[in-house]
């Protein structure tokens, strides 16, 4: 190998890490704040009602610009959009840690949420750039961003505690700072350029889509509060789908369309999408309520809980980085995902299973690293099948909606299983039977959208070839 075979080499693997960093940050931004949460309360005088909004105004931004942030990808050239977003994230940090009241602290999260959504599709366009046109490394380095979500929502919970405890909470926002300079740094030295291609951006699609996602996420995270049946909730989730219904049309009827909608004829990609739609709705339920079991019932601190975690985050990282590319070549997509699915459900099944008078190692360590493993087996090939299966030019919009997919399914999933789980008793926190009881049936309800989700990828994916 020449020397400048190996510096190109080089520099392409230094471009992953900056992109699996990307990919770290946008999802510790989505649970670095659960342990700081009641101090920004007593801080900036958040109602009980409105506190989850630091969470959910980021979600809301996230998922509901993240086809924009694809467009644009595919018109501007990803790495100036990468580069964009990172800029926007720091800013939003800067807002969101120096905040003295919740007005400027929601706007802050909101506008975090919005350079996630230009970092997500930019990042996995550019990811396609490097390596799409080696199989075997591009399986490789899924893995290694694929990893980096697990490991970001570990983290995420990991650094608040210890941040929130022994710091202060402007800090789990102040701690992006220094990465995403770090980043703008190294994007032009690493990342790959591609020029502007002509065309425009369709402003009426984007409003829609984004107000569309935006009304949907928002009534359904406001349900188990206000109540599912309330007028309320079917009202905004009324709008929200006449809003989405209308950017079908116009997407319909224009000639540069924000989403094209003969992409999903393009095989496997609906059937991948909806596979990472409903991993999302079981995983990021199971996450949440298994830091709740091990804080509320076991009665670990920020810090034991956080620990506690890192066992099904390295199994995953291996399962991701070692494993899946190895199956990837020998079996094809389709049979990991569904398999994948198949152990997810059978894990939260078990999971299912915790007690009052629980510990650590019988109800949540077995049961997580079955988990773990059906999420490392799924999450890569599904994945990957989606960005692939798009047109090259169309990269970063398939970029967008996979991570839609993903981010509606976990709002969708992890809302319903809130509402189920407050039906069977989680609500009553001086009860632990009650509050397991409750926990319990979220994990079951989980396990039954894992299950399901493996029934739809077998009925609906072709069969993929092993990759080459």
């Amino acid at each position: 190998m020449s020397t400048q075979t190996r510096t190109t080499t080089t520099r392409k693997w230094w471009a992953l890490a900056v992109i699996a960093a990307a990919q770290f940050m946008v999802i510790m931004d989505t649970s670095i704040i659960g342990i700081a949460l009641p101090k920004m309360q007593t801080d900036l005088g958040f109602s009980q009602e409105n506190l989850t909004w630091v969470f959910n105004a980021y979600v809301v931004a996230f998922g509901g610009l993240l086809l924009l942030g694809g467009r644009l990808s595919d018109l501007l050239g990803a790495r100036r959009v990468f580069a964009a977003g990172w800029a926007v994230l720091l800013a939003g940090s800067v807002i969101a840690g120096a905040a003295g009241n919740v007005a400027t602290e929601l706007a802050g999260r909101a506008i975090q949420g919005g350079g996630a959504a230009l970092i997500a599709p930019s990042a996995l366009t550019l990811l396609m750039m490097l390596f799409g046109s080696a199989p075997q490394e591009l399986t490789k380095a899924l893995a290694i961003y694929g990893a980096a979500a697990p490991a970001g929502g570990t983290a995420g919970v990991f650094l608040g505690g210890v941040i929130t405890e022994y710091i202060s909470w402007p800090w789990v926002f102040y701690i992006n700072i220094p990465i995403a300079l770090a980043a703008l740094i190294a994007v032009p030295a690493l990342m790959p350029d591609a020029p502007a291609r002509s065309g425009s951006v369709d402003l009426l699609g984007s409003v829609t889509v984004t107000a569309g996602l935006a009304a949907a996420v928002y009534g359904i995270v406001r349900a188990p509060e206000v109540g599912w049946a309330s007028g309320q909730t079917w009202g905004v989730l009324g709008v929200a789908a006449a809003l989405l219904a209308a950017f079908v049309l116009i997407q319909a009827r224009r000639r540069e369309p924000l989403m094209r909608l003969g992409i999903f004829t393009a095989p496997n990609l609906a059937a991948a999408d909806i596979a990472q739609l409903l991993l999302g709705a079981a995983w990021v339920p199971m996450w949440f309520f298994l830091n709740l079991y091990l804080q509320q019932v076991l009665g670990y601190s920020a810090f034991p809980a956080g620990s506690a975690l890192l066992p099904m985050t390295i199994l995953i990282m291996l399962g991701m980085i070692v494993l899946a590319p190895r199956a990837m070549q020998r079996f094809g997509a389709k049979p990991m995902i569904v398999a994948g699915l198949t152990v997810l459900g059978l894990g939260l099944a078990i999971m299912s299973l915790v007690r009052p008078t629980g510990n650590f190692w019988v109800d949540v360590l077995p049961a997580s690293l079955v988990a773990a493993a059906g999420m490392s087996l799924a999450f890569v090939p599904s994945l990957g099948t989606a960005i692939s299966a798009a047109r090259p030019e169309e990269g970063g919009l398939a970029s967008g909606i996979v991570n839609v997919s993903y981010q509606v399914g976990s709002a969708v999933g992890l809302a319903a299983m809130t509402a189920v789980a407050a039906s069977y008793g989680a609500d009553r926190i001086d009860s632990l039977p009650d509050l397991t009881n409750g926990f319990s049936a979220a994990f079951t309800g989980a396990a039954v959208i894992a299950l399901a989700g493996a029934g739809i990828t077998a009925a609906t994916m072709r069969g993929t070839e092993p990759a080459a």
